[in-house]
């Protein structure tokens, strides 16, 4: 299976919260992750990420993306996907109760790979402005 291939696989299941038992066919075991934004501060193992993506399904159960650009270097075994995910807090969960405000949140992710599996990822997103049109900030 090519990098494409891998990375396309990993994004639709995260993007869907499946979580770490689905996506980590496609992610060494360690892999990392980081994201320069408050609510993923403490977040640094790709596992910790796609289970914050499933809980995410609760307060925003209508939760989706839309892929606007995807894009592989396999020279530098690197893959970015660009998306927005759309959805609306109508679910029990979150800081504060149902706001039914809709959020639509750009953000890349860019997937390092060793081995044919992705061993690092960095989501580059500004997470203020979607908590902002949610009504959570």
């Amino acid at each position: 299976m090519s990098i494409t291939e891998t990375a396309r696989n990993f994004f639709e299941a995260c993007e869907a919260g499946k979580g770490w038992d689905t996506c980590k066919t496609w992610c060494t075991d360690d892999a990392s992750f980081a994201c320069q934004s408050g609510a993923l501060a403490d977040t640094v193992t790709l596992e910790g990420y796609t289970d914050w993506m499933k809980g995410l399904f609760t307060p925003i159960p209508d939760g989706r993306y839309d892929l606007k650009g995807f894009a592989a270097d396999e020279g530098r075994n690197t893959v970015l996907a660009y998306g927005i995910f759309r959805g609306t807090h109508t679910g029990e969960g979150g800081p504060l109760p149902p706001t039914g405000k809709s959020l639509a949140a750009d953000y890349v992710y860019s997937m390092e790979f060793e081995d044919g599996k992705i061993r690092h990822m960095t989501k580059i997103w500004n997470d203020g402005h979607s908590l902002a049109q949610l009504g959570w900030a």
